[in-house]
């Protein structure tokens, strides 16, 4: 069977959206084009994506070009979800890039290259909207290669742009103009193509480059460049032949271990979970039993996407996207089957913000926690945290349109209304210097039955925490280790100033246990034998203790923006930027229009476009993105906790006694 699995992804509104619309109807999987402005797609299937007319949520839907079973999944093109584009990347062959022929390159949309490129995930760019008032496909290539990419080619010619009647033409592989851009472009990475040219350039024929193009797109080296109209048609069938013809095509026969992604969950109406999973080998059936994360469940059900719907199935191969049933407490990101080697890792910033979510009525408030809980099965970077202490319930966001659709959906979904309080950033920490602690078993102030040394150091950016034993593993019976990491990981998310640690390395360097203690008639003494408990309620103490003699620096996120305003405006807006503590790095005057580039404070973004259009006359442009953290400058914030704060000894004691006074263990 040949597969191919095809990710859309564009800034928001660049109307990736109808291109998926225009596709199905163009290989006959639909007899009328869905409308956004109507609320009728076929991948945007929430009734508040229908209403606001922007996708929220990842979709997928499935025809077949010649004999290969194309999978296009539809991404949300606005960066608050870029959450949804993260889950999809790995589980990708290939990516269809649109621009909009109007607005051209975008902030999201050279995000989403720098990511593709990294990745090396193989990619074609759709020029959208030819057909538009203002549209200029010429200016558009310019700016791709000069912002985005120069390892790009187009491939064919727009005629009459702007206009209803615009309209793509391919080149034929007989034009001499478009032979020599190709050899400029594939050369560098062919020496035997190089080689022809020089020695025997009549040898060259539009078949040879032809081949050679595909192979380098396939292999993301360079990217095609076409162009078209979603709403006209202008352009897709050569869009589609570009589909097989330019992306890497897989054949799979089912054979081997089953292996699998989960990287989207949603509920029915009667409350199952059902999983979205790419299968990269293998075959799962009906009733198998498969690993599903750390656990083992029962198939018991396969639905497959087909000609642009689902039907049931008796089994899901390698190479296909599927709907599983029965997975139990399924999360996304879970493998199925096999683990795969390289799985996925993080691809953009997590969310910088957050805010408060507050119920209209106090009574809803356990109801609301429920129904976030639920929603950030969909998506995990919701991050709900509850702080029994203040009853306050937190998520976490990439931005204020984010929010705009967390009250909707809980207020159409749940029926519960909800206000926010305002938004704040999200701040990190990360260890300065090297710390160590250990508290012993039997030993004053110990009052757990366990030994627990713990040595921080900062770890390779980027590495999250890390964590190694370095004592005996057979020192130990093997869940006492589990524990520690555990505890470890978990109480890593609130730091001295109550921020999550990042980049931090953490070894295990004491371990001890009682072993399991029984009278002369049998019976258990647990006050005698070490439990996991004992070492899940040291491991904070002995951890903060370790963080504090190491010392931990507070870093806030930054990000990098692009403002484009009318140049007459320049000269009241710099000192704005200046107050919200934006830093240029460069401004360029171009005629009527002055842009600007640099930084500016996370926190301080929805302020400035807040400001922006009074001082602008509307006209401003502003496009941020995140790009680093940076040390914060002076007393460094702190973030209330909300458990039981372990650099409080006495505190921390007191409730943790409570707790297992309540659990009715030690």
């Amino acid at each position: 069977m040949k597969t191919l699995n095809v990710g859309i992804l564009a800034h928001v509104d660049a109307g990736k959206t109808s291109l998926t619309e225009r596709l199905l109807h163009a290989v006959g999987v639909t007899d009328e084009i869905g409308s956004v402005d109507d609320g009728t797609t076929r991948t945007d299937t929430l009734a508040l994506e229908r209403r606001r007319g922007i996708t929220i949520r990842s979709a997928v839907v499935s025809f077949v070009v010649d004999d290969v079973t194309v999978n296009l999944v539809d991404t949300p093109g606005h960066p608050d979800f870029i959450a949804e584009v993260e889950r999809v990347l790995d589980l990708l062959d290939g990516v269809v890039l649109v621009v909009s022929a109007v607005e051209g390159v975008q902030a999201q949309t050279r995000v989403l290259m720098r990511t593709l490129q990294r990745l090396r995930l193989p990619t074609l760019i759709f020029i959208n909207k030819i057909d538009r008032a203002g549209a200029d496909p010429d200016r558009v290539l310019r700016d791709i290669a000069a912002r985005l990419t120069p390892r790009v080619v187009a491939t064919g010619t727009t005629h009459a742009p702007g206009t209803p009647h615009a309209r793509f033409v391919p080149h034929p592989d007989t034009d001499p103009a478009y032979a020599a851009r190709l050899l400029d472009l594939l050369t560098v990475h062919d020496e035997r193509l190089l080689a022809a040219y020089v020695q025997e350039p009549a040898r060259l024929t539009g078949r040879r480059l032809r081949a050679a193009l595909a192979a380098q797109s396939r292999g993301a080296l360079v990217h095609p460049v076409l162009a078209g109209s979603a709403i006209t048609g202008a352009g897709v069938d050569a869009l589609t032949a570009a589909l097989t013809g330019l992306l890497p095509v897989r054949t799979q026969d089912g054979r081997g271990p089953a292996s699998g992604t989960v990287f989207k969950v949603e509920r029915t109406a009667a409350g199952e979970k059902v999983a979205y999973v790419r299968m990269f080998d293998g075959t799962v059936r009906v009733r198998d039993r498969v690993p599903v994360g750390s656990r083992v469940a029962t198939v018991t059900g396969v639905d497959l996407f087909d000609r642009g719907s689902t039907v049931r199935a008796e089994a899901v191969t390698g190479g296909r996207i599927a709907l599983l049933r029965g997975l139990g407490d399924v999360r996304i990101g879970d493998p199925v089957g096999a683990v795969r080697a390289g799985a996925a890792g993080h691809h953009f910033a997590p969310p910088s913000l957050e805010t408060v979510v507050v119920p209209e009525r106090d009574a809803q408030r356990a109801a609301l926690y429920a129904a976030l809980t639920e929603l950030a099965e969909q998506d995990p970077l919701i991050n709900v945290r509850r702080d029994p202490l203040r009853r306050e319930i937190t998520v976490s966001l990439y931005g204020e349109v984010q929010k705009e659709v967390l009250q909707a959906m809980l207020a159409d979904e749940y029926g519960i209304a909800v206000t926010f309080r305002e938004t704040t950033a999200v701040f990190v920490e990360r260890p300065v210097g090297t710390g160590a602690a250990v508290e012993l078993i039997g030993v004053a102030p110990n009052p757990f039955l366990a030994t627990v040394g713990l040595r921080v150091a900062p770890g390779a950016p980027g590495s999250g925490v890390t964590f190694r034993l370095g004592v005996e593993p057979g020192s130990m019976p093997p869940a006492f280790f589990t524990a520690v990491e555990e505890t470890v990981r978990e109480t890593s998310s609130q730091g001295l100033h109550g921020w999550q640690v990042l980049d931090c390395a953490v070894t295990m360097t004491h371990a001890g246990y009682w072993a399991r203690q029984s009278h002369a008639h049998g019976t258990f003494d647990k006050s005698m034998s070490s439990t996991a408990g004992d070492f899940r309620n040291l491991t904070p103490l002995v951890l903060m203790a370790a963080l504090r003699e190491a010392g931990t620096r507070v870093e806030e996120p930054v990000h990098r923006f692009r403002l484009e305003v009318p140049a007459d405006v320049l000269s009241a807006v710099l000192p704005v930027l200046a107050r919200q503590e934006a830093v240029p790095h460069a401004t360029l005057t171009q005629g009527a229009s002055a842009v600007v580039e640099g930084l500016v404070p996370a926190r301080r973004v929805h302020e400035v476009e807040r400001r922006l259009p009074g001082l602008t006359r509307g006209e401003g442009i502003l496009e941020a993105a995140f790009d680093h953290y940076r040390p914060v400058r002076g007393a460094p914030p702190r973030r209330a906790r909300w458990d039981h704060d372990p650099t409080d000894r006495k505190g921390y004691l007191l409730a943790v006694n409570r707790r297992v006074a309540r659990g009715g263990a030690r």
